[in-house]
């Protein structure tokens, strides 16, 4: 049996007055993901455990089958595993945004979704300048990036309080800064660097371009060395994983699984749709399992954008499940999985907690009456999956 677990980030929404109060989800063209609820079963599953917050670490990790509640020691530890960084249990890693702040307020947590060779210049020039070796900052890809400390008390440091930048969109910054006894020196980094960008020629020129400069560094989602049982041994097949994004690929590493690197893969509304199945499709000829994340719908709900997230569906909808199911057939030994990893409601312009609909597909799974898939069809049906484990458990071990 082969499996295909497609993950469009962010994808669950609520509905919008401007929309009719309709999803995204539901005013897009979604023919394949509609083939599928029509020939097999949908519903809903928890990704969030009760009591922590909405991400795509809990999120994903928790579609992958394990209990975030458990495994996840932090979202920068999973990135800096992807990334080959080796912490010790002295060490600390924390998320890096290259950012764009004015007046104060948190104008773009992407900075312009600065390119990733640009980054790097930057991210060199952090280092240059502070040139101390219990502080490193590895460049990673466009404005995410992580920073390793070496400290005596890694405890304390796992406490402060930290808020993801794409969170506070048009706030004032001051608010959100990180907080806590050992927060003085990511707040002494944080002003550093925007001493060190200011004038970098790297940024001249972005704003010579009419870009958003990064003209600061935003330090958040810290965490220590993790440790995830393998997903062979887990669940019994080998699979490999398929995202732009340095923190899925880090969950995957992590558990075993074979990261596929797809040319043109951006993490953002330009992505290699296509690109992204034909890799999934070929890595089935060595594989039995692939998990393929695809990070724009919850790019588009950060930023507002309704009509940026319906493209972004409906590429997912006609480049990854299109082009897979015209692959297989109902007939073929394969099952398809697509379920959003959380909810980046519009309305919101970040994560939300609730149950985010499902869709499960193929050999040895009766249809269950399902003809669309979305928001408030997966509500209407009475399979409920209170974990990810359990709904991954399902895909590949049930229905035999």
């Amino acid at each position: 049996m082969k499996y295909i677990f497609i993950v469009p980030d962010g994808m669950h929404d609520r509905p919008l007055e401007e929309l009719g109060n309709k999803t995204p989800l539901e005013v897009a063209r979604t023919t394949n993901m509609d083939f599928l609820a029509s020939n097999g079963i949908t519903g809903l599953v928890r990704t969030i455990p009760e009591k922590m917050k909405p991400g795509s670490d809990t999120g994903n990790m928790s579609l992958l089958g394990y209990d975030p509640s458990i495994y996840l020691s932090g979202r920068a530890a999973l990135e800096a595993a992807n990334m080959n960084i080796e912490l010790q249990k002295n060490e600390v890693a924390f998320r890096c945004n290259l950012v764009t702040v004015m007046d104060d307020k948190m104008s773009d947590y992407s900075a312009g979704h600065i390119s990733s060779s640009e980054a790097a210049v930057l991210i060199d020039s952090l280092n240059e300048e502070i040139n101390l070796n219990e502080i490193i900052f590895y460049p990673g890809k466009s404005y995410r990036h992580i920073l390793v400390l070496k400290v005596r008390a890694p405890a304390d440091y796992l406490k402060i309080q930290t808020t993801p930048p794409h969170d506070i969109l048009g706030k004032h910054i001051n608010q959100h800064l990180p907080k806590g006894p050992e927060a003085k020196m990511l707040l002494r980094l944080m002003e550093q660097s925007k001493e060190i960008f200011e004038q970098h020629p790297i940024n001249n020129v972005r704003v010579d371009l009419g870009e958003n400069p990064a003209n600061m560094i935003w330090l958040w989602g810290q965490g220590s060395k993790p440790n995830l049982p393998l997903f062979a041994d887990k669940f019994g097949v080998k699979g490999s994983i398929i995202s732009a994004v340095d923190l899925v690929n880090g969950i995957g590493k992590l558990a075993g699984l074979e990261i596929i690197d797809v040319p043109g893969i951006t993490g953002y509304y330009d992505t290699n749709y296509l690109g992204k199945a034909e890799y999934a499709i070929e890595s089935l000829k060595r594989n039995d399992f692939v998990f393929i994340h695809i990070e724009a719908p919850d790019e588009a709900g950060h930023n507002g954008d309704v009509h940026a997230k319906i493209d972004a569906i409906e590429n997912i909808d006609k480049h990854v499940v299109g082009t897979i199911l015209n692959n297989f057939s109902k007939h073929d030994n394969v099952r398809i999985l697509v379920a959003s990893d959380h909810a980046t409601p519009i309305s919101l312009r970040t994560h939300s907690s609730e149950p985010v609909g499902f869709v499960m597909f193929g050999k040895g799974i009766a249809h269950d009456g399902s003809t669309e898939f979305s928001e408030t069809s997966t509500q209407q049906k009475g399979v409920k999956f209170e974990n990810g484990e359990d709904m991954m458990d399902h895909f590949i071990n049930k229905f035999l």
